[in-house]
């Protein structure tokens, strides 16, 4: 497998083992897949998450860790994420949930074990777009928790992507970035005009 799945902080994965063992923490996630699984669920594959916060023609700004996601499989499918964030006090729990991008990170996941050359797979969030794509990262030794895009690695958005960016079609950054720069409206400044 070509994927070297970076491992989580041991904290991170204790609080999501915690929070799936606890009744109330599954009943308050409001997640009926979680709810209505059969058999053990379990914490998998778990996915640095960071954010892009700025895109500019010039190139990729260093992105920011915001957490810790996990795969939740129960039998042979991902019922549910579990996201985990960085705190005073250390890795913690975040939240349950389920929707398109579940599914989608595990379709994309499964696509890029078919690729020959080896990737370290993170989420990479684009806040600016509305989109999560998953970030193949051409460094699989690298510290998952830093870092940028580098123009040669390749990112796949996640479905539902943007309009006019398909979903699970993977692109070499330098291809995208272009994209992506035209995509993104700056936010206005305060008592500028619009």
């Amino acid at each position: 497998m070509p994927l070297h799945v970076p491992p989580a902080p041991a904290p991170a994965l204790r609080s999501v083992l915690t929070a799936l063992s606890s009744p109330t923490a599954l009943r308050e996630a409001r997640t009926p897949s979680l709810l209505g699984a059969r058999g053990p669920a379990s914490p998998e594959l778990p996915l640095p998450v960071h954010v892009l916060d700025r895109i500019t023609a010039e190139g990729v700004s260093a992105t920011r860790l915001a957490g810790w996601r996990f795969l939740i499989r129960s039998g042979d499918r991902a019922v549910a994420a579990a996201d985990t964030v960085l705190t005073p006090d250390g890795w913690t729990f975040s939240r349950f949930f389920e929707g398109p991008y579940v599914a989608s990170t595990e379709l994309a996941l499964r696509q890029a074990e078919a690729v020959s050359q080896p990737y370290q797979p993170r989420l990479l969030s684009l806040p600016g777009l509305y989109m999560l794509a998953l970030w193949l990262h051409g460094d699989p030794a690298a510290d998952a928790a830093t870092g940028h895009p580098a123009a040669t690695d390749l990112l796949v958005p996640l479905a539902p992507a943007p309009p006019g960016i398909a979903a699970h079609r993977p692109h070499r950054v330098a291809e995208l970035l272009p994209v992506l720069t035209l995509r993104v409206t700056p936010t206005p400044l305060l008592g500028s005009p619009a």
